[in-house]
């Protein structure tokens, strides 16, 4: 079974994954969940999206980071914006940083490991989706 990382009151916490009756990108309404191959092209109807789901196909597939800053970025959406499928510890820094705000970890994945690794860094040089701000100019 899946576990849900995901902030509650400014802090990261593990819980239970509730199943999610999701849209997919052709049939989407306004006010649903959808969940998006990485390869999808971002429409401006998804800002109205309950909640967004980025499914990686592999650990070795960037393009969701790429649809996540696309999502948070061009079509302004606001709201919960998951990584699902092949999500790995290693890289939840970086799906932070390009908007993602909470994640769907696989049952072989360690959750405690995957929280000590959601900020491993206390700041950044580089601006990012987050924070646009290089730290020259914050």
């Amino acid at each position: 079974m899946t576990q849900l990382l995901r902030q509650q009151d400014g802090l990261w916490q593990v819980t239970d994954n509730q199943p999610t009756d999701w849209s997919a990108a052709e049939s989407f309404t306004a006010g649903s969940a959808l969940k998006l191959s990485v390869d999808a092209e971002p429409e401006k109807a998804w800002a109205s999206a309950s909640l967004i789901a980025v499914d990686f196909p592999a650990l070795t597939d960037g393009r969701g980071l790429s649809l996540a800053a696309l999502l948070r970025q061009r079509v302004g959406y606001e709201g919960d914006l998951r990584a699902v499928g092949a999500v790995h510890e290693d890289l939840l820094h970086f799906m932070l940083r390009c908007g993602f705000s909470s994640f769907e970890l696989p049952a072989e994945r360690d959750p405690a490991i995957a929280l000590e690794l959601l900020a491993p860094y206390s700041d950044h040089y580089q601006g990012s989706v987050m924070d646009p701000l290089p730290a020259l100019l914050r």
